[in-house]
């Protein structure tokens, strides 16, 4: 019972778009109407500033490490803990709130697997900042990023392996679409 609430919580406050909300509240237009149409901090630096995407960066980590921290700390499973980080990043992708339409939630997954360690949170970090140094392409980064973390995961703490492999799953789904823009040399960059 204790996890099925905490998934439930996990999607709520995923459902909660900083974008859309940080936006509004400095009068600043819905980032699903600007740029690339996504809700997340990459688009909100394309239509305002650093420190605008930044608090949007801040808010959408927290999302998923508030939830898969809280649930570790009182002794939720590994296998569990995947799916309360993947709760979390399905209400960032389609949260209830904002009539389903969310971004992508790379942010979100972020926050959900830094808690695994340090270590893990830095190795994302340096994975998706060379990405974007070398390629320009915020997406790019991401889909590398994502597509190593269960890599990562077995190096550093082999036991959450399967959980990050599922999230890891979903948000490549939910880059599909950049995936075919790469492809075809059409995506944006940053």
């Amino acid at each position: 019972m204790l996890t099925i609430s905490i998934i439930i919580f996990a999607y709520l406050l995923g459902s909660i778009s900083s974008a859309i909300l940080i936006c509004r509240l400095l009068g600043l237009p819905d980032p699903r109407s600007q740029g690339s149409n996504n809700p997340g901090a990459t688009n909100v630096l394309r239509i305002s500033n650093k420190a605008t995407a930044a608090a949007v960066l801040l808010f959408d980590v927290l999302k998923g490490m508030i939830p898969v921290w809280g649930a570790y700390k009182l002794g939720v499973e590994p296998l569990h803990l995947g799916f309360i980080a993947i709760a979390a990043c399905l209400g960032h992708m389609y949260p209830i709130f904002f009539n389903f339409k969310g971004g992508k939630a790379v942010a979100t997954a972020f926050g959900a697997l830094a808690p695994i360690s340090w270590i893990m949170a830095l190795a994302l970090i340096l994975t998706w900042g060379a990405v974007v140094k070398y390629s320009r392409y915020s997406s790019l980064a991401a889909i590398v990023t994502i597509t190593l973390a269960p890599l990562y995961t077995y190096l550093i703490k082999p036991l959450y392996t399967n959980s990050v492999t599922m999230l890891s799953l979903l948000i490549l789904f939910r880059h599909r679409d950049n995936i075919i823009r790469l492809l075809q040399g059409k995506e944006s960059k940053i």
